[in-house]
């Protein structure tokens, strides 16, 4: 009878078939039920409307048997299906209830037989565009095999403590997911490219892409499964001037070269960096459903310094050694980092390297500072002056020793003027999508139906923001005899920070920027009238409360510790007894995490990433040597790259019912992404001197102006450099380009004068001008479609 029931399911009807066809199918809720022989999970949208079933066999333990019923059922129907079922094993005990569940994590197997890892408790953290984003509250691991099929295993110690070592990773700490929303994605890639479930389960970001893969290639779909982030996610309701608005902070830790502080450091041979983290600020105001929605969001990204570097696990010491390897003389490895960077958000890629610059007693952090630099210049020669990696070197550590200096407002005079080359992303959708519908290419005011179709994003960047913004344009708005609504902009290229961990330094950097950032986003909204929020406003603090908690978070994650928070501390002015006794404090704790918890955890992060997988007859994986410098251990079982902690102590286990962007283009006619991404060539010139001198005096490499996009920086804004009032010879735009360079994008005697004030009036004056030029065209929406007049023989229009 269970035969005839179950075959049932593969009945399509056509009139369902070209339902699910034309309507996209987003189940949010399961139930779980068990015969002798098979698993049944009933699942359900979240309207109700149709039920389907899946199928997974319990009697052959070693191999992973799932069929899913192609039928959507009505309630009733579904009610009949599984009483069927029931009737039909009344002599082996029937079909028993086991629980309900919110989606399938996976399936794993280490020695013995499968195990389906489910949730069975979620809470909502959020939403965006009426797409709930929910967190982990509790999860199961269910063996498949009943407990009459014989699963004897050779090596069951080894197998408990596998089990064990998996459960260690706390799915109740920092995932979240979505059934309808691609939180995976940024909202401009949600937006610009409808991928299918398939594809965006094998991105950089989502953690249980192994787990699911065995189910997704049986099933051909994610209908059953979830797609687990880990990072951050928060969200709260602010108000500036009696408005509210949403304000969401995402933080998504890649997959790639994933683990723990001195085991996971720099860049491996694939160009993956450890702790590589895409941040996301989010804002929109909340409207009554069915009226226009607008909503904003800038990237931006942190990750390990992109060269082979090393610091060996040490109990005696806090600061170990920092060893650098010669063994990527041309730095192809740092080059095919900074090629995916391109691949991910275009050009221009920003880099803020925060590491110290001074002279070490015993030189560390400098090291790396002088050969990241020599990599920087090295690939640069091989690009168009276009394309030219940015960079700005700027010890920190050192500016915030001085009570002179105001390191806050600094880092914000540099992110305000990165996000003039960056832009961000803004869009008016006029139909955010039911919370039940999944993810689908959403419509805008200024577009007809025909301009909407979905861009290939990820594939060509450079050539997608083209068309999008054509299809955006404020053309259509005017044809349209629409003269109020404004166009939509795009982000292209990243900012990119680091520190040495990438943690404490590198959180108020992104603070920083993301405050800037805040000030545009809000004005695009309507809500404020000026893109600039004063570092002494409230808001400011509002804001600083969401970073430090991310910083915090990804700190656990990553180092074992809540970040140094020094700078937010007298910000806030806290007691300065107080702050030393704290940070000492997480220092200690950062140490024994390092020195004593590490390993397993990073045993617990490759066996639940996959990248290794135990095999009967070959050594365990905790018998193995270290894990730093590579995706995993033993090349013979890896078998892919791809307080708050993640883990729990194994005291804490209980293995359940185990014993029961883009912005516009720079001239008219876009480049193909593959002619303004990285070469791979491994020509180059000799390394940069140690007795070159700090800062260089080298030609601008930005073109400003997509209106003259072969005009020199020099003579753009040759005027503008003596409005300045800088009284130096070592800025940025000099025609010299030889010795060790500090940065080639931001002139450093600028940002350390002017009184450490951003109401500088030369700072203005210098943002508005780079404004008014609508840099990349991601300034459109702040303009009036005014000339400008830069220089006494520039106009710009």
């Amino acid at each position: 009878m269970e035969s005839s029931a179950a075959a049932n399911c593969d009945n399509i009807n056509n009139n369902e078939s070209s339902y699910q066809s034309q309507t996209p199918i987003c189940m949010e809720k399961f139930k779980l039920y068990e015969t002798r022989s098979n698993f049944y999970m009933i699942g359900r949208d979240k309207s109700r409307t149709y039920w389907r079933v899946l199928k997974i066999d319990r009697l052959d333990p070693s191999d992973l048997n799932i069929r899913e019923g192609s039928t959507m059922y009505t309630e009733s129907e579904c009610s009949e299906f599984l009483r069927r079922i029931h009737d039909g094993n009344i002599s082996t005990g029937g079909l028993k209830f086991v629980t309900i569940c919110y989606g399938i994590v996976g399936f794993v197997k280490f020695l013995g037989p499968y195990y389906m890892l489910i949730i069975t408790e979620r809470r909502q953290i959020g939403a965006i565009c009426g797409h709930n984003v929910y967190a982990v509250s509790k999860s199961e691991m269910i063996p498949l095999p009943n407990s009459t099929v014989n699963t004897s295993i050779a090596d069951s110690k080894n197998e408990n403590r596998y089990k064990k070592l998996l459960c260690t990773v706390d799915l109740t700490k920092d995932f979240f997911f979505s059934y309808s929303y691609h939180v995976m994605r940024s909202l401009q890639k949600n937006l610009c490219n409808n991928e299918p479930g398939q594809v965006l389960y094998e991105t950089m970001f989502v953690w249980n892409e192994f787990l699911t893969r065995g189910i997704r290639n049986h099933l051909r779909n994610t209908l059953w499964t979830v797609a687990l982030v880990y990072g951050f996610f928060k969200q709260a309701t602010l108000s500036v001037s009696g408005r509210d608005f949403k304000l969401t902070l995402i933080a998504r830790r890649s997959r790639h070269y994933a683990g723990t502080r001195y085991l996971k450091r720099g860049v491996n041979e694939k160009g993956r960096v450890a702790n590589d983290v895409e941040t996301e600020q989010i804002v929109f105001e909340d409207v009554p459903d069915g009226l226009p929605t607008q909503i904003t969001s800038i990237v931006q990204n942190r990750g390990s310094i992109p060269l082979f570097w090393s610091q060996e696990t040490s109990k005696l010491n806090l600061k170990p050694d920092i060893i650098l390897s010669k063994k990527d003389q041309n730095y192809v490895a740092t080059r095919l980092h900074f090629e995916n960077l391109v691949k991910r958000y275009g050009n221009p890629i920003i880099i803020l390297n925060l590491i110290k610059q001074t002279q070490e007693k015993k030189p560390r952090e400098s090291i790396l500072r002088q050969e990241f630099a020599n990599a920087i210049d090295f690939i640069n020669k091989d690009l168009s002056e276009e394309n030219h990696l940015r960079f700005l070197h700027w010890d920190l550590h050192k500016h915030s020793q001085s009570k002179a200096t105001n390191v806050l407002l600094l880092l914000v005079k540099v992110a305000a003027y990165a996000l003039t080359l960056t832009g961000f992303f803004y869009c008016r959708v006029t139909s955010a999508l039911r919370s039940e519908e999944c993810m689908a290419w959403p419509s805008s005011e200024n577009n007809d139906d025909g301009d909407m179709s979905p861009q290939k994003y990820c594939n060509n960047v450079n050539e997608d923001v083209y068309r999008l913004e054509r299809n955006y344009s404020g053309d259509n708005n005017v044809a349209n005899g629409n003269h109020s609504v404004k166009p939509s902009t795009f982000q292209r290229g990243v900012l990119r920070t680091n520190c040495i961990d990438c943690l404490d330094r590198t959180n108020v950097a992104q603070y920083a920027y993301g405050l800037a950032a805040l000030g545009h986003q809000l004005h695009a909204l309507g809500i404020k009238d000026t893109p600039k929020i004063d570092i002494n406003d409230p808001l400011a603090d509002e804001l600083m409360g969401f970073y430090e908690r991310m910083g915090d978070t990804l700190a656990h994650q990553y180092g074992g510790s809540a970040a140094h928070n020094k700078i937010f501390s007298q910000r806030r002015g806290q007691w300065k007894a107080a702050t030393q006794s704290q940070e000492f404090f997480r220092t200690l704790q950062r140490y024994y995490s390092n020195a004593y918890m590490d390993a397993e955890k990073q045993d617990a992060v490759n066996i639940f990433l996959g990248h290794f997988q135990p095999q009967p007859g070959k050594p365990a994986l905790w018998e193995l040597g270290s894990d730093q410098h590579y995706g995993g251990r033993n090349g013979e079982t890896i078998v892919d790259e791809d307080g708050r902690s993640l883990f729990k102590s194994f005291s804490d286990i209980n293995i359940l019912r185990q014993s029961a962007s883009p912005v516009s283009a720079t001239n008219d006619k876009q480049e193909k992404f593959t002619n303004s991404t990285l070469p791979n060539q491994s020509g180059g010139s000799n390394g940069l001197s140690e007795s070159s001198p700090e800062i260089s005096t080298c030609e601008s490499d930005i073109s400003y102006s997509r209106y003259t996009p072969s005009m020199p920086q020099r003579q753009l804004f040759g005027d503008v450099q003596r409005d300045r009032c800088l009284e130096t010879d070592h800025i940025f735009f000099s025609e010299h380009g030889d010795g060790f360079k500090c940065s080639n994008f931001v002139d450093l005697d600028w940002l350390s004068s002017s009184g450490n004030s951003c109401e500088d009036e030369s700072f203005e004056r210098y943002l508005q001008v780079i404004s008014a030029d609508k840099l990349f065209g991601c300034w459109t929406f702040i303009g009036e479609c005014c000339q400008w007049n830069i220089g006494r023989n520039n106009p710009i229009h």
